[in-house]
């Protein structure tokens, strides 16, 4: 090949059926082929997790139903006090209750303290993990049981009541806030959705057919939305997830960015397949009688709902960005 010597190339062009068949059946496989992958790994579109916060407001009252007990109140204030943490939020149903105690010196009964015949089986200062409180030293000869210094009377071993005193709970609302946000698209919603105005929200309540994006949610509609009975789950109490999830497209033709509401119960319900079913503790109320501390102590029985958000965002690349 001299210096000067120029070279191009030269075609041979074939009049074939068969062939040129071939040679478009393999580009239209390569060409399929980058289609599905990209479809089924969604290549041609950007993705991202969501970041939230949930922040909760209820409002209601629940008041004792049973002539057996002197009315009680509970209000948006008493629930709220009793947070069970993030994101959630617990709603009484259900109480046993242990009116002016006092700190002293008293019995127990069997379930709770040590049983004894004589003072040789009480040992002074010694705690027993059931007991109320810390032995003095001396047998009770009525009960059986080891004396206490304790607050006074000790509460009493007895079933939650049937039906639940706080039934009346079932007409808490709970207003939910969700405020979400996709960090790589810079883009942020609330499940308060702009088409809400205020008369809407002042008076709507959530209703899968009629009102899906009502952030008003009753407590019995949730239960039943869960799959229980609320009278039923009164009685012990549990757990209730509330899961917003969110599927949003950011494309401009197919643009959609909403909240889809759903509801579990996520505690074992079936008393006679787990130990200690439902959801319980116990807490006080405070006051001074004839200048001497004395309490009201309420072992409390209600539902923790647990508010769940989910999500992801997909947008198609622009043709520069692939």
């Amino acid at each position: 090949m001299g210096l000067w010597d120029y070279n191009t190339v030269k075609y041979l062009k074939i009049r074939s059926v068969k062939l040129a068949s071939l040679q478009w059946s393999i580009y239209g496989i390569i060409f399929i082929s980058i289609c599905v992958m990209l479809f089924y790994y969604k290549e041609y579109q950007k993705h991202d997790n969501l970041v939230s916060s949930v922040t909760t407001k209820m409002k209601g009252v629940a008041v004792t139903n049973d002539d057996r007990w002197y009315r009680i109140l509970l209000d948006a204030a008493d629930h709220s006090a009793l947070s069970q943490g993030k994101d959630s939020f617990f709603v009484v149903t259900n109480a046993v209750v242990t009116e002016n105690q006092r700190q002293g010196i008293c019995s127990e009964g069997p379930e709770s303290g040590t049983t004894c015949s004589s003072d040789k089986n009480c040992t002074k200062g010694y705690t027993n993990p059931k007991s109320n409180g810390v032995q003095t030293g001396t047998c009770y000869e009525f009960t059986k049981t080891c004396e206490v210094f304790a607050w006074c009377p000790t509460e009493k071993s007895r079933d939650a009541p049937k039906p639940a005193i706080f039934g009346s709970a079932e007409n808490v609302t709970i207003f939910i806030k969700n405020n979400i946000g996709f960090i790589n698209f810079n883009y942020t919603k609330r499940n308060i959705l702009p088409e809400l105005n205020e008369t809407y929200l002042q008076n709507c309540i959530f209703n899968r057919t009629t009102d899906p994006y009502c952030p008003k949610f009753r407590l019995r509609d949730i239960v039943q939305e869960a799959g229980e009975d609320f009278t039923e789950m009164a009685v012990e109490g549990g757990v209730i997830a509330i899961q917003i999830k969110w599927e949003c497209n950011l494309d401009w033709l197919l643009s959609k960015c909403v909240p889809e509401y759903s509801f579990r119960r996520l505690d074992e319900k079936n008393s006679h397949k787990t130990l200690y079913p439902g959801l319980n503790f116990r807490f006080a109320r405070y006051y001074k009688q004839n200048r001497v501390e004395a309490r009201t102590l309420f072992k409390v029985y209600g539902i923790r709902f647990d508010v769940m958000v989910t999500g992801k965002v997909i947008k198609t690349l622009s043709l520069n960005s692939v």
